[in-house]
Parts: C-alpha cells; structure tokens; sequence
C-alpha cells in the first residue's frame, strides 16, 4: 500500500470495487468516490444509515468524486433521507457540483453547489437539542432511561411529552434487555413542538407487531403501547443491528388528555 493509499487521521474509508465511503470524523462531511454501480448501493446506503446512527446531527454528502452515477446516486440518496427522517436530530444535504444528483428523482434533497454553500445551509439550520445514551441490557435499565427522559422534556419545554417519551422509552429498552440482549444507544431529540426517541441495538431481529393483543396474553404489547402514544414509528436495518424509532407530538398527548 502506498502512502497515498493510506486515510488521512479522523477519516473512515468504505472501500468497495467501484464506490468508496469516505467519512471525515472531524466534520459532518462524508465523501463518495468512484463509480457508483448497482453491486455499491446497499453497501454505499449502509455505511451512510451507520454515519447518521453513529454521530447526531445532520450530515453533509458530497457527490463531487463520483463518476457516471446517473440517476441511481438521487435515487440512493433520497432513499437514505427517507429512512432516517424520523431519526433524533438526523438528516442529510448533498454537495453535487455535477447536477448528477438532479437527474433522479431528488426533490426531496437539499442540494447544493458547492461544499461551503452546504456547510452555510447546515449553520443557517437550527440543531436540535440531543440527549444520547449508551445503556448496557442490564435490569434497571429502563429505570434510568426514564429519568433522563423525564429530565430533558422538562428542560426542552415539553413536559407534557414526558410520560408518553418514557412509555415508549421503557418498552423499546426492555425490548432490547429481552430479545437482543446487545449494547445499545438511547438517543432522544426536541425540536419544536416533537420529541423524536430512537433505541440503536445490534441485532438484526426486527420486532413483530401483531395489532391489538388479548388483556390475558402474557407479553407482546410493548410495540402496541408504542402505537397508541406515538404518531409514527418504524425499524431501520443496520449491517450490525437495528435503530427502533418514535415520533411523539405535543398535539396529539393534549387531545388524548382532553379526550
């Protein structure tokens, strides 16, 4: 390997036959190099899906080094912003001098010209106020988890989002401590009037959500307690596990009040 081939400090490098992943880890700026083909592309959205789960914040894709992509490159990219849109504090700006980015359907992309036109977006963007956790699936577990919880709505200004944020909370950590018995991120973020809550594990399990379960069944109601407070909620597949995620709104706990 030749000195040129070796990744600058704070870089991490996706290498692949044809699309290169490289990741600046003193900035929110990951690059793509090479030749996106059809073999790159879940390799390509599983490095960018890990950058997002790995660090908060937004990040910043810069499409400048990829040759002949075409259409496929918008494709890909819109597909990475829809899977994390409901992910705490997560999102993605593209710098594309080429406009290869414009031929596929990317209308939902913030795209830019040049990397400091994204980096002055990105600073004109208000960050959400993120609280992160590394919680091991130990019992007693989901008892901390709902201090911090209840603590950062009431510093956020929603406190009226802290018991459902800590329902569903405790249900997606139990479901770790219980099915995938792995490490695991709690990562919660406010923004306006919604608190986005995510559990990142390492196990490939996806949770199974039956709908409505028997008053006698001994387990099975955790996703369905997550339903009822939640707006919206999904799982995202990782190469090396899952992020389970939450969207709870202001609006929808005064209703059910009022109600």
């Amino acid at each position: 390997m030749s000195r040129a081939d070796l990744p600058t400090p704070g870089t991490v490098r996706h290498p692949g036959t044809g699309c290169q992943v490289v990741a600046d880890e003193s900035s929110a700026l990951v690059r793509l190099a090479g030749t996106l083909g059809p073999a790159d592309v879940d390799r390509v959205r599983d490095a960018l899906l890990t950058r997002l789960v790995d660090r908060p914040g937004p990040i910043l894709v810069d499409v400048a080094g990829l040759r002949g992509a075409g259409p496929a490159v918008g494709q890909l990219l819109t597909g990475v912003r829809r899977a994390v849109r409901d992910w705490p504090a997560a999102d993605l700006l593209v710098v594309d001098p080429t406009g290869a980015v414009a031929e596929g359907d990317a209308t939902e992309l913030a795209v830019y010209p040049t990397e400091a036109e994204a980096t002055a977006a990105l600073a004109r963007t208000p960050m959400a106020a993120v609280l992160t956790e590394e919680l091991t699936p130990a019992v007693g577990a989901a008892r901390w988890v709902r201090e911090l919880v209840t603590d950062g709505c009431a510093r956020w200004g929603v406190p009226e989002l802290a018991e459902p944020a800590c329902i569903a909370a405790t249900e997606l950590v139990n479901n770790v401590v219980a099915h995938a018995s792995t490490p695991m991120t709690l990562r919660l973020a406010a923004q306006g009037d919604t608190v986005h809550l995510a559990v990142r594990d390492h196990s490939r399990r996806q949770p199974r959500y039956g709908g409505l379960a028997p008053l006698t069944s001994a387990g099975g109601r955790g996703l369905l307690l997550i339903d009822t407070v939640a707006r919206r909620w999904g799982s995202t597949l990782l190469p090396d596990g899952k992020v389970i995620w939450c969207v709870l709104h202001t609006e929808d706990e005064s209703h059910w009040h009022h109600d």
